[in-house]
C-alpha cells in the first residue's frame, strides 16, 4: 500500500519559469481552445475527447514537443495525449500542431500525477512515453527523479493488458534505476532482455544524434502490462 504522505507530495515536475516568445504565446492563445484539455478532477472519456476509437498513448513531460509532434504526425492511427507544465514547451508544441496540421494530439497543461490520479481511468491507455526526464544527476537530488516506484505503480494500473510503458534517458545510472524500478513492479514485464532497442516510432533527436557521435549512450526501457 502506498504511503499516503508520499502520495500527497509526489509531482511529475519541478516548476521552472520560462519565457514565452511572441509566437509561443500566440500559439497558446489560439491553440489551447482547439487542442488543449482543461484539467478537471474527474475521469475523462478518451474516445469522446479524440472523437474516435484508436490506441491512446500518454506522454509525460514532452519538453519543447518536437519529438511528440513527429511521433503523432508519423503515427496517425494512434491518438496522443501530452501532459506538460512548462508554458514555452506547450506553446511550441501547439505551434507545431498548427503548422503541421496534426489532428491526433491533445495537450493538458497540468501536473501529470494529478492528471493520472483524477482524469485517466484504469485500463484506458495503450502506451505511455516518458522520454529524457530530468536526470537530477547529483545523488542528493535523486529523490526528485520522476521514475520511482509509487509513480510506476500508478501508471501500470492505467495501462490495458499488453499496453506498454516506454522510458528513455541518456544518463546510464538513471537508466539502471529505471530498469530496476520497472522490474520491481509485478504488473509489468520487460519486453527485452535488459534494455530495449530504440523503436522506430521514437525519433532520433538532434541532441541525441550529436551525443551518439560523441560516444554518449542512450538507453530505452520498455515494459508491458501483464
Amino acid at each position: 500500500m502506498e504511503n499516503p504522505a508520499y502520495q500527497r507530495h509526489i509531482k511529475s515536475f519541478v516548476l521552472r519559469q520560462g519565457h514565452l516568445t511572441a509566437a509561443q504565446q500566440r500559439a497558446m492563445d489560439e491553440g489551447m481552445p482547439r487542442w488543449g484539455i482543461e484539467y478537471r478532477a474527474e475521469p475523462m472519456d478518451l474516445a469522446t475527447t479524440f472523437g474516435r476509437q484508436a490506441p491512446k498513448i500518454l506522454e509525460i513531460g514532452f519538453g519543447m514537443g518536437t519529438a511528440t509532434a513527429e511521433i503523432a504526425r508519423t503515427c496517425p492511427d494512434n491518438d496522443y495525449l501530452g501532459v506538460e507544465v512548462h508554458s514555452p514547451g506547450v506553446g511550441n508544441l501547439l505551434k507545431l500542431v498548427a503548422e503541421q496540421d496534426i489532428t491526433n494530439l491533445r495537450i493538458i497543461r497540468h501536473d501529470a500525477v494529478e492528471v493520472i490520479d483524477h482524469m485517466l481511468p484504469d485500463g484506458s491507455l495503450d502506451g505511455i512515453h516518458i522520454f529524457f526526464p530530468d536526470p537530477w544527476p547529483k545523488k542528493r537530488h535523486h529523490k526528485r527523479r520522476l521514475i520511482q516506484a509509487p509513480l510506476i505503480a500508478k501508471l501500470a494500473k492505467k495501462l490495458k493488458t499488453g499496453g506498454y510503458l516506454h522510458c528513455a534517458t541518456d544518463w546510464e545510472e538513471y537508466a539502471q534505476q529505471m530498469l530496476e524500478v520497472l522490474s520491481g513492479n509485478e504488473e509489468l514485464a520487460n519486453s527485452a532482455d535488459g534494455f530495449a532497442p530504440r523503436p522506430a516510432y521514437r525519433p532520433l533527436t538532434k541532441f541525441e544524434a550529436r551525443g551518439i557521435k560523441l560516444g554518449h549512450g542512450v538507453w530505452d526501457v520498455i515494459f508491458t502490462r501483464r
